[in-house]
């Protein structure tokens, strides 16, 4: 059985992976026997991370870019290519928050986190998945969604949008590409202690209200999300495409 989530000489790249939830399933791609490649916009960040990912014993390296850029994404996966790396699973995690209400929202805002969170899906996916597709071995691409993939929130009308296209998105290439042994899946974080719901963790009352809207009780720790996204990244999921999984501690049982 163990064979079936062994990532052994497979090689994966994380978007938006220098810390929190991306950080955490770079690990636990790299604990199931992957190379990983860690990403974000800034040098420094990605230094860093794979100083500490190096200093746990992983196969690691770093590739600067942003997401949204065209030609910086095109300009990384041609190093990759210079290099001899064959990017067989690819995590679309690289993403953004904003919190306003809509009608105070100003355009710039949307399109910021639209493009951060979608357009680079889609930007880094066309480029994984050509790739993929010429080399004729399959390949594994996973959308991390949300809890609004599915479930809407006030004052984050960017985000929702984005995390609901984000699991279409994957649906669609799924339908594209399901023929060719690319299985394309969406995972749907719940609420987990991370940078980017600071906000909400430092916010007595909201923190309060998410311990006791979860029948689990608490938050999710970011390691708790290695185990779905290693299945998804493994020949156990060979026949799961077109779907999202939900790592919430039941939250959306109750909504």
């Amino acid at each position: 059985m163990s064979s079936l989530f062994d990532l052994t000489g497979r090689t994966a790249l994380i978007t938006g992976s220098t810390r929190g939830l991306g950080f955490a399933m770079a690990q636990g791609l790299s604990d199931a026997g992957a190379t990983i490649i860690v990403n974000s916009r800034h040098q420094s960040a990605v230094d860093e991370a794979v100083a500490k990912l190096k200093a746990k014993g992983c196969s690691v390296r770093g590739a600067v870019f942003d997401v949204s850029d065209e030609a910086a994404v095109a300009a990384a996966f041609a190093k990759f290519d210079q290099d001899g790396v064959e990017i067989g699973i690819l995590v679309n995690n690289a993403g953004i928050q904003f919190r306003k209400p809509i009608i105070e929202l100003d355009l710039k805002d949307w399109k910021r986190v639209i493009d951060a969170n979608l357009t680079g899906a889609f930007i880094v996916g066309k480029e994984a998945a050509r790739r993929m597709l010429a080399r004729g071995r399959g390949g594994k691409i996973i959308n991390i969604g949300s809890l609004t993939s599915h479930s809407a929130r006030p004052n984050v009308a960017p985000y929702a949008s984005s995390k609901g296209g984000i699991m279409m998105l994957a649906r669609v290439m799924s339908a594209e590409w399901a023929k060719f042994n690319i299985q394309t899946n969406s995972i749907g974080p719940g609420w987990f202690l991370t940078e980017m719901n600071e906000p909400v963790i430092n916010n007595p009352e909201l923190n309060a209200w998410v311990k006791s809207s979860n029948p689990a009780g608490r938050w999710g720790e970011p390691e708790e999300l290695a185990g779905t996204v290693v299945y998804l990244a493994s020949s156990a999921s060979s026949y799961v495409t077109g779907q999202i999984i939900y790592v919430d501690g039941g939250w959306l049982t109750t909504q």
